[in-house]
């Protein structure tokens, strides 16, 4: 079998959702609330096909990110202050809040974001303090 590189084994991805790609099938929601059914009901949605809100939803939950935070990533570099249903700067803000151990395993990601971080030339105040408290997470 040929050795896949990095953009095939990402266009494959794309096609399949959190389920399959974390081998873990959640199954039916056993709380009924807007966001668990939303999050039971994006593991089922191919990744490729996830919304700005979709990646805000579900990264600012910490589920799948692995997955999905290069393709927020992705969304950022177009658009730092790319927005889901709330205000400019939610997916950037929904990222910066991931957890310190996610940042510190995964560098290459890390970079990704300090480079969108510097592409900012003004950001609103709420995305200033948030960029701040990552920031500050890390000295």
């Amino acid at each position: 079998m040929p050795n896949r590189g990095p953009r095939e084994l990402m266009a494959k991805r794309r096609l399949q959702n959190l389920d399959t790609l974390e081998g873990d099938e959640w199954g039916p929601p056993t709380y009924d609330s807007y966001l668990v059914t939303t999050c039971h009901r994006l593991r089922k949605k191919p990744i490729g096909e996830f919304t700005t809100e979709d990646l805000r939803i579900m990264i600012g939950q910490d589920i799948g990110t692995l997955f999905l935070v290069p393709l927020a990533l992705e969304k950022l570099t177009a658009d730092p202050l790319a927005e889901g249903h709330f205000y400019p700067g939610d997916l950037l803000c929904s990222l910066l809040n991931l957890p310190l151990e996610f940042w510190q395993r995964h560098s290459d990601f890390r970079s990704q974001l300090e480079s969108i971080i510097a592409s900012i030339p003004d950001s609103p105040h709420f995305v200033t303090e948030a960029i701040e408290v990552y920031r500050n997470r890390f000295a």
